[in-house]
C-alpha cells in the first residue's frame, strides 16, 4: 500500500530508525508547512453563509490531517512514539482542522485493536478528540488525559519557584478539577471531550450516545467557563435527561433511550470580546464536527438529534445549520442575539422544528445583534413558553425564567418545553397560547 512520501520513506531500506524517523518529520513538516501557506488567509477571512461546497483550501486541510493519520497507522511503534513526543504541535493541527468523522472513523476501523489501544497511550489528546472514533474508547483516552495532566498541574505547583507559572498552573488545575467534579455522578458519564489548555473546552455525556434513540446537545453562550460553569451545564443535562425519560414513560416509549450533552466544545466569549463573532466561527466549526460525527459513528442507525442553544451558542448553532452540509430534527434557541440567518426555512433542521424562547428583562432577545432577530413573528420560528404557570398535563406548577440565565434552571417551563422538544413532541410545547397548543393535542381538561 503506498501512501505518498511515507510509503517512499518505508521504501529505503539499511538505514537507522533514527534516519528514517527525521526523514519522516522533515517531510511532515514540509507538508505542514504548505498547508499553513495556503490556509491562512481562508482561516483569517468570515465565511459567506453555506450556498455549496466549501472553498478550495479545505480539501488541502482535510488532506493533511488524514495523512498524519495514516502516517500514525503505517510508523512501527517507536516511530510514532518518537513523532508524538518530538512534534506535539502536528496533533494540535490535526485537531484544529481534522479530517471529516467518516473518514476517521474507516481509519480506526482500519487498525488491529492492539494498535488503537497503543495509539490511545501514546496520544489521548489525539484519539479522545477525534469526531469518528468511539465514544467509549475517547472517554478512557480523555480520562487518561486529565487525570495525568492534573497530576503534572500538581507536581508543578508544589516543584516550581515561578510564581506566574505556579498561579498559571493553579487556575489551570481548578479548571480541571471542576470536570473531575462533573463526572462523579451516579450514572457513569461519558468525557466526550477535553482541551486542557487555556480556558479550556469540554463535552460530557449524560447518557449513552451510542445507543440513545434521542439526542440533545446544550450548547451555551457568553461568560460560562469550564472553571466556573461545568459543574452547572452537567447538572442540566443530567435534569434534561431524566426529564425527557419521564415524558417518554408518560407517552408510551419506556425503551426509548436518551442522551443529553452538556457541551462547552468552544471557548465562549466574556466582557472583551462578547461583540465580536470569531469565537462564534469556533463554536460553529466545532459544533458541526460534533454532530457529523455523532452520524458517522451511528452510520446506519441515526437517533433523533436536537441542539438546545442559550446567548451567544445560537448564534454558532445558527451559523452552523446555514453554512455546513448536515442537518438536525430539532433546534431550540433561548437568549438570541441571532445570526445572518434571515429565516427559519433557511436552516437546515427538519420539519420546520425551530423554537424560540425570551424570557422578560432578557436584554439579548431582539437586540438582532447579529444578525436577524429568531423571536420575530417574520422569522417563522414557534414561541417557546418560558413564563411560568401551570402544566396542562401534568398539573404540576412550572417556573418562571427571568433575565438572561434562568431559562435552564430546575423546574422553569422552559426546560419542561425543551425535554418535550428532544424526544420529539414539539406538539405538546406550551407557547405564546400553551391553551391551544395543548386542546389541539388532545389533551383538554
Amino acid at each position: 500500500m503506498a501512501i505518498g512520501f511515507v510509503a517512499e520513506a518505508f521504501e529505503v531500506h539499511e538505514i537507522s530508525r533514527f534516519s528514517v524517523s527525521q526523514t519522516i518529520v522533515a517531510h511532515v513538516h514540509e507538508q505542514l508547512d504548505i498547508v499553513e501557506r495556503v490556509t491562512i488567509d481562508f482561516a483569517a477571512t468570515p465565511r459567506a453563509p453555506y450556498v455549496g461546497p466549501e472553498p478550495d483550501s479545505s480539501p488541502i486541510e482535510v488532506n493533511y490531517g488524514s495523512r498524519l493519520l495514516e502516517q500514525l497507522a503505517l510508523f512501527s511503534i517507536p516511530d510514532a512514539a518518537l513523532y508524538l513526543e518530538e512534534n506535539p504541535r502536528a496533533v494540535d493541527d490535526v485537531l484544529a482542522r481534522p479530517p471529516v468523522a467518516s473518514d476517521v472513523r474507516l481509519w480506526w476501523n482500519s487498525m488491529t485493536p492492539e494498535r488503537q489501544a497503543t495509539l490511545r497511550e501514546l496520544s489521548p489528546n489525539l484519539v479522545g478528540n477525534l469526531d469518528g472514533i468511539p465514544y467509549a474508547t475517547r472517554d478512557i483516552a480523555n480520562r487518561d488525559l486529565l487525570t495525568g495532566t492534573i497530576a503534572e498541574l500538581e507536581s508543578t505547583i508544589a516543584r516550581e519557584p515561578g510564581r506566574t507559572i505556579v498561579e498559571n498552573a493553579k487556575y489551570s488545575l481548578r479548571m480541571l478539577e471542576s470536570i473531575a467534579a462533573a463526572l462523579e455522578v451516579d450514572a457513569r458519564p461519558t468525557l466526550l471531550s477535553l482541551d486542557t489548555a487555556g480556558q479550556g473546552r469540554a463535552a460530557i455525556v449524560v447518557g449513552d450516545l451510542r445507543t440513545a434513540d434521542y439526542v440533545t446537545y446544550l450548547v451555551p453562550g457568553m461568560f460560562f467557563t469550564i472553571e466556573n460553569q461545568m459543574g452547572d451545564w452537567v447538572d442540566a443535562a443530567t435534569s434534561l435527561h431524566d426529564q425527557q425519560l419521564d415524558w417518554l414513560a408518560r407517552f408510551d416509549e419506556p425503551r426509548s433511550m436518551v442522551a443529553t450533552v452538556a457541551w462547552i466544545g468552544y471557548h465562549t466569549p466574556n466582557l472583551t470580546n462578547v461583540g465580536a463573532i470569531d469565537n462564534a466561527y469556533e463554536g460553529r466549526d466545532a459544533l458541526a464536527n460534533a454532530i457529523q460525527g455523532l452520524a458517522a459513528v451511528r452510520a446506519g442507525d441515526q437517533p433523533y438529534v436536537t441542539i438546545v442553544a442559550h446567548s451567544y451558542g445560537s448564534t454558532a448553532a445558527l451559523m452552523a445549520l446555514t453554512e455546513f452540509d448536515f442537518t438536525v430534527d430539532a433546534l431550540a434557541m433561548v437568549g438570541s442575539p441571532g445570526s445572518p440567518a434571515k429565516s427559519a426555512k433557511d436552516l437546515h433542521v427538519r420539519n420546520g422544528n425551530v423554537f424560540v424562547g425570551e424570557a422578560s428583562w432578557d436584554p439579548i432577545p431582539n437586540s438582532s445583534y447579529f444578525g436577524s432577530d429568531p423571536g420575530a413573528q417574520r422569522y417563522g420560528a414557534t414561541a417557546l413558553g418560558v413564563a411560568g404557570g401551570v402544566d396542562v398535563i401534568t398539573h404540576e406548577t412550572l417556573l418562571a425564567s427571568t433575565g438572561h440565565n434562568e431559562y435552564f434552571s430546575e423546574g422553569t417551563e422552559s426546560m419542561r418545553n425543551f425535554a418535550l422538544i428532544g424526544i420529539g413532541r414539539g406538539e405538546y410545547v406550551s407557547g405564546a397560547d400553551s391553551h391551544i397548543v395543548v386542546k389541539a393535542a388532545g389533551f383538554m381538561r
